[in-house]
């Protein structure tokens, strides 16, 4: 098995500076979606990897006492997106039918402003915090009092902004769903041509699962699977939370998830823990390196919730996961 590379912590230096971008170049596009409704397949029983039948909550909706910052596992939930869930009902269809709700999917990047646009809600701003592929919802970050004033169906318009964004000094680094306001405030700098990242944990590829297969990094996520019990205490992936950035190692996801190794793909955690095979926490991509020029930054406080000022606190650990020490 690889390991993924260890944590570094690297002292504060006056030759860190913030990485070159292309972003007088890029182009913002406003989006829109309509807040989704819950969704239940057939039947409302989720077959875990256990052989357990489990009636949970799972994916859509305005999830009312979650939000980003809180943990992804020990919930009593199944793929759970904290916050609010848009998709596109394609009432402006041209193309394909469902080509609306691919382009929401594929001009939100994580960091994107929000803003409500109908309901009782009307006005009040949030933030892209993830986007869930196969269930094709972007998840929006919105305070607990707004979420409560928001209704299924009020129309919510993104800024999307970021896609094409690129790092002219690491032309071997691949950006994808990862806004300017996210990049800048993130905390990547650069140190003697390699991109400090700071991030939460490491993940092993192999633990890798739901989404792999898929031809495209920009419309979803990969789910990180939580069945290895040894693998889970060794790299404490009990303790993750929605919004970490994390990185997985070796993983190429540029044209699609695969394992590569001297590949590092830096992402954010979307959506929860789920029990049924091959699933677990969802991870969308933010950033694929070569990782000769890559070190990773152990950092705690790397969640969107503070990275962008969403929260001051974080929830506290679900019950019985592991206390997070460095």
């Amino acid at each position: 098995m690889d390991v993924p590379l260890p944590f570094v912590m690297e002292p504060a230096t006056r030759a860190a500076t913030s990485p070159r971008t292309n972003e007088s170049r890029l182009v913002a596009a406003a989006v829109a979606g309509q807040v989704s409704h819950p969704i239940v397949y057939a039947s409302p029983y989720r077959v875990g990897r256990d052989g357990v039948l489990r009636l949970l909550p799972g994916s859509g909706g305005i999830v009312l006492n979650r939000r980003v910052g809180d943990p992804a596992g020990g919930l009593a939930a199944d793929h759970m997106e904290a916050g609010v869930s848009l998709h596109n009902n394609g009432r402006e269809v041209v193309g394909p039918r469902d080509g609306p709700n691919r382009a929401l999917m594929f001009y939100a990047c994580v960091g994107n402003r929000a803003r409500v646009t109908s309901g009782p809600a009307e006005g009040a701003q949030g933030t892209v915090v993830g986007k869930h592929g196969g269930i094709n919802h972007v998840i929006v970050d919105f305070p607990p009092h707004v979420k409560r004033r928001m209704r299924i169906g009020d129309r919510v318009q993104l800024e999307g902004y970021g896609q094409g964004l690129e790092l002219p000094d690491f032309p071997g680094v691949r950006v994808q769903n990862l806004s300017p306001r996210l990049l800048r405030r993130w905390g990547v700098r650069t140190v003697r041509g390699r991109l400090l990242i700071p991030v939460t944990h490491t993940v092993p590829a192999e633990l890798m699962g739901s989404g792999m297969g898929r031809s495209e990094g920009v419309l979803g996520d990969l789910d990180i699977q939580l069945s290895d019990e040894g693998l889970v205490r060794r790299f404490r992936l009990g303790s993750l939370r929605l919004g970490d950035l994390v990185a997985v190692c070796p993983l190429d996801y540029r044209y699609g998830p695969s394992r590569r190794p001297g590949t590092i793909t830096v992402g954010v955690v979307v959506h929860s823990d789920s029990k049924v095979a091959g699933h677990g926490p969802g991870m969308t991509p933010l950033l694929i390196a070569p990782a000769a020029c890559v070190r990773l930054v152990c950092q705690p406080q790397a969640n969107l919730a503070l990275v962008l000022g969403l929260r001051r606190l974080m929830g506290a650990p679900a019950r019985g996961a592991r206390a997070y020490r460095f």
